[in-house]
């Protein structure tokens, strides 16, 4: 479990800074590598104003989006969103969500099949693919990582095939969000 809690801020820091800063929704233009942590200015793209809980409930459209462009036959996990701090921001003022989730396919096969379906689909509907194909550990899992600069989110999709039992492991994150005025971070 302590593996996890150390993945999970590693992966949100590959996904929100995926060209997704405060400068580049400024400017319009995005000088960074999609796959970097950010760009020199370090930051995160704004994803507007909201409060915590309307922003989790768009982050969980949004993986449901991803949920329906599966189109194999399984079971997703029930996880919620959660808060983060943005990076180098006040904790109080500006945050993330992050959502993390599974999907566990009728037979491990079709995990080759889902993983097809959001390759062809995620570009569909507006997700830019920016990293694909095996990872570095023994297992060779197969990651994708996405960006979708509409939504202001990201995606982390990694098919583990040889956990048992077989899923796709999905985290979705947004941009960071500030808090309307006068009114605090709720964090959960």
């Amino acid at each position: 479990m302590s593996a996890l809690v150390l993945a999970v801020p590693l992966a949100l820091t590959t996904l929100t800074g995926c060209g997704m800063t405060d400068n580049s929704a400024a400017n319009g233009s995005d000088s960074s590598s999609p796959t970097s942590p950010g760009n020199s200015s370090g930051g995160v793209r704004s994803a507007g104003t909201s409060t915590s809980r309307d922003a989790s409930d768009v982050m969980e459209k949004v993986s449901s989006g991803i949920y329906d462009l599966i189109k194999v036959k399984g079971k997703a996990s029930d996880n919620r969103p959660g808060v983060q701090q943005c990076p180098g921001k006040d904790r109080d003022k500006y945050f993330q969500i992050f959502h993390p989730w599974s999907f566990y396919p009728a037979s491990a096969a079709d995990l080759d099949v889902a993983m097809e379906h959001l390759k062809e689909g995620l570009p569909k509907q507006g997700w830019k693919i920016v990293e694909y194909g095996p990872d570095t550990s023994a297992n060779k899992n197969v990651i994708l990582i996405a960006d979708n600069d509409e939504k202001r989110a990201g995606v982390h999709i990694t098919q583990m095939k040889k956990r048992n039992p077989p899923k796709l492991s999905l985290t979705v994150v947004s941009g960071c969000y500030q808090v309307p005025d006068g009114q605090e971070v709720e964090h959960f």
